[in-house]
């Protein structure tokens, strides 16, 4: 069976987890579907909004086919959601569904066929006589097919995984000697192996995207466009709606080219066309189509006070858009929307280390509220959530949404004060600093104005941090001396209230067997866990023949942290000139360079994945090298062990 019809829903499973997942059960409870939720160990907030859950059998099953088709056929249930990510924008999930007659809420096989692959989503553009860049149109996974093009066409130039998201697979390359290990690296974080290329417009152009609303009849609608220029890794950090662009000329051949695309196709259900828009000249190109429900929907949300969610299960059952509730939205491009709304990413990574991924607890946490102040996120007090390399970094999502630009920008400066999360590293600080950086506030940041001013905004994310008053005035006992992004790393070892073990302590002067007692401990209030960095708690002690006692344990200053901890390789030392340091914690996947190997300053030492992401580790020094690590590929590696030794040319000549 090619597609399903729509159709009633009455069992909706969703095959995803965190904010996103959260956010779609609860418009599917609004219309009275039965629920199902899926999880993994120690991610389980989302469950809390599911009539169902379900366990998964690991991390990797959200991308087993298989095994939710299983889950389906066991539970009778009619209808998947797949959220963004993981399977969202996979053709296959869509047809082995239908075969057994389960529907999945999206725009359908043949939809995500023509718009999921890139290079079909610009010969689609080139069909509508939208403008596209000049670009290497066949896919190759040969590193030479795209330096023949670079050399052709000019630098810089962006490669691109066809079928790549959220970051994944893209790398601008400005320089040849970049290309080799930047085009490689674009081809392992495709699913496909395939990458193409095409001219880069960079400097000086805005994201701009639109987001598109198709029916089962074949009628396509736009709800506006969105802004999302505040980039990292091709990562949106920060989006906005309308676009802060001042020529609404500008903007709504933009608009008028998105719809012209998807009626071409007759696009079904929700869909983000994106482009590369000029605001000085109006010059815009086509980027590519996520055919799929966006991370940054609740803009569109706020600005055109809709449920897209809603709407979108309403389409999926054959609803009318008046009937989804999206009739009275199209509004003339050229006159901007009336309300403006920013959305902030949350994430558990440090900037002060290249946004590595901060993994662990999350110990306590507090958001924002007040008028035009929402907060999609999957935290639930009382409930266990451990950030992890497995999953995307997002904790939350603060939307806030005003009249005018120039109060939704102090509404965000207010909202992001009100905002805590401690035992991991955050992006708070950071985010605090570009709401208060005056191009933010002017609405003057492009595609490279983020990397181009973070030296400049991590200077201000730590005065901003270190200027902050304590909120409570010292009224309340505090959980954690750090916040924000100044969190230490967090411990990934998990310490609950009423934990308590038995204990036999033995002298060492006498025989184990005959003088072994039996102790008891129990923590009755962890106050901070840090693990092995730092642990304070409240405990019942309790040695033999004897009642027990209350103690409070403050343990401080170890010299490993907890990654390190737990790793068997060698570890490196700041100190030392000649040690190339992990970073960050993630998977190896290979190391580049061998003994004996001369390398260049930047040159890349290691690669190493962290969410499906590949981030290499380049030496800060020239030299030769003189040890490596024998960590294997596709091996859990920590932050802070050895990748490898560089020695001087002299010193080395030495020896």
């Amino acid at each position: 069976m090619a597609s399903i019809s729509p159709r009633p829903i009455r069992r909706l499973l969703v095959a995803n987890r965190g904010e996103i997942a959260s956010r779609i059960l609860i418009s599917a409870r609004e219309l009275d579907i039965e629920t199902f939720a899926v999880y993994t160990e120690n991610d389980v907030g989302h469950t809390y909004n599911a009539t169902h859950a379900i366990r998964l059998r690991s991390p990797a099953s959200y991308l087993d086919i298989s095994e939710l088709v299983d889950i389906v056929k066991q539970h009778d249930i009619d209808a998947v959601h797949p959220g963004y990510g993981f399977l969202s924008e996979f053709a296959e999930l869509a047809e082995r569904m239908a075969d057994i007659d389960v529907m999945v809420v999206g725009p359908g096989a043949e939809n995500l066929k023509r718009t999921g692959d890139k290079l079909q989503a610009r010969l689609l553009a080139v069909e509508c006589d939208v403008p596209v860049l000049p670009a290497l149109t066949e896919p190759t996974g040969k590193v030479e097919a795209v330096k023949i093009f670079a050399e052709k066409t000019g630098l810089p130039i962006m490669v691109k995984a066809i079928d790549g998201g959220g970051g994944r697979g893209i790398r601008l390359i400005r320089r040849l000697d970049d290309l080799q290990n930047l085009t490689t690296r674009a081809i392992e974080e495709s699913p496909s192996k395939q990458v193409f290329a095409e001219k880069a417009a960079v400097d000086g152009f805005r994201h701009v995207e639109v987001q598109i609303v198709g029916n089962s009849k074949g009628n396509v609608m736009h709800l506006w466009e969105r802004e999302c220029s505040i980039q990292r890794r091709y990562q949106k950090i920060v989006e906005l709606a309308p676009s802060t662009v001042a020529e609404r000329r500008f903007v709504a051949p933009v608009i008028e080219a998105a719809v012209k695309m998807a009626t071409k196709i007759h696009y079904r259900s929700l869909g983000t066309f994106e482009f590369l828009l000029n605001p000085a000249s109006g010059e815009f190109y086509f980027l590519e189509i996520n055919p799929r429900l966006q991370v940054e929907h609740t803009i569109t949300e706020s600005i055109c006070a809709v449920d897209i969610v809603k709407g979108q299960l309403f389409l999926a059952q054959g609803a009318s858009f008046d009937q989804a509730g999206l009739g009275d939205t199209i509004e003339n491009p050229l006159q901007a929307p009336k309300m403006h709304s920013i959305q902030l990413r949350i994430t558990a990574e440090d900037p002060e280390k290249s946004y590595s991924l901060s993994i662990g607890k999350i110990q306590s946490f507090h958001f924002p509220s007040g008028n035009g102040v929402r907060v999609d996120t999957a935290l639930i007090n009382g409930a266990p959530a451990v950030m992890s390399s497995e999953f995307d970094s997002v904790i939350a999502k603060l939307i806030v949404t005003a009249r005018t630009w120039q109060d939704v920008v102090s509404k965000a400066r207010r909202a992001l004060q009100d905002t805590s999360i401690t035992g991991i590293n955050t992006n708070i600080g950071v985010l605090r600093a570009i709401v208060a950086h005056p191009d933010f506030e002017a609405g003057a940041c492009d595609t490279q104005w983020l990397e181009a001013k973070h030296e400049e905004l991590l200077k201000q994310a730590r005065a901003i941090s270190s200027s902050r008053p304590d909120p409570f005035h010292g009224l309340l006992a505090p959980q954690s001396t750090h916040s924000g992004s100044t969190a230490a790393s967090a411990s990934s070892t998990l310490f609950r209230k009423d934990d308590a073990w038995s204990i036999a302590l033995s002298p060492q002067s006498v025989s184990a067997q005959a003088s072994s007692q039996p102790h008891h401990l129990q923590l009755t209030k962890v106050r901070r866990n840090d693990f092995p960095a730092a642990f304070a708690a409240d405990i019942l002690f309790t040695a033999p023949g004897s009642q027990p006692q209350p103690y409070t344990i403050d343990m401080q200053s170890t010299s490993a942290s907890a990654a390190a901890t737990s790793s068997q390789h060698r570890q490196g030392s700041r100190s030392d000139s000649t040690h190339v340091t992990l970073p960050l914690s993630g998977k190896l996947v290979e190391v580049l360079v061998d003994i004996g190997d001369r390398v260049k300053k930047d040159d890349p030492v290691c690669v190493i994945k962290q969410m499906k992401m590949e981030i290499e580790v380049r030496s800060h020094k020239a030299g030769i090298v003189s040890w490596v690590t024998e960590a294997e590929d596709d091996e859990d590696v920590a932050e802070g062990m050895l990748a490898a030794v560089i020695e001087d040319e002299k010193a080395q000549a030495k020896l």
